[in-house]
């Protein structure tokens, strides 16, 4: 039986981890033309999806795809978490 190579976050030769600095430059560019949280219900959220068992990277919400810091602060945005929003 061959073996299964390792996921991309798993593997040292793929760099998934997105820094602080492109993350900040993603947030400001979704920013741009849409509506905004408050930074203390932004915290609120992120907290929450810290905690979330689908978190993955540390940046990736694994219901959805999204990068939680991007979805987190607009608005607009819900918690994809199934059957029921963790940020109700």
């Amino acid at each position: 039986m061959k073996r299964q190579e390792p996921c991309k976050g798993c593997d040292d030769k793929y760099d998934v981890k997105i820094s602080d600095a492109k993350m900040a430059r993603l947030i400001e560019i979704a920013s741009r033309s849409r509506s905004t949280v408050q930074d203390e219900e932004y915290e609120r959220r992120l907290s929450i999806c810290s905690a979330c068992p689908g978190l993955q990277y540390g940046t990736t919400c694994r219901h959805c795809g999204c990068l939680v810091q991007v979805r987190a602060k607009l608005s607009e945005s819900t918690c994809p978490f199934p059957y029921e929003s963790q940020w109700a």
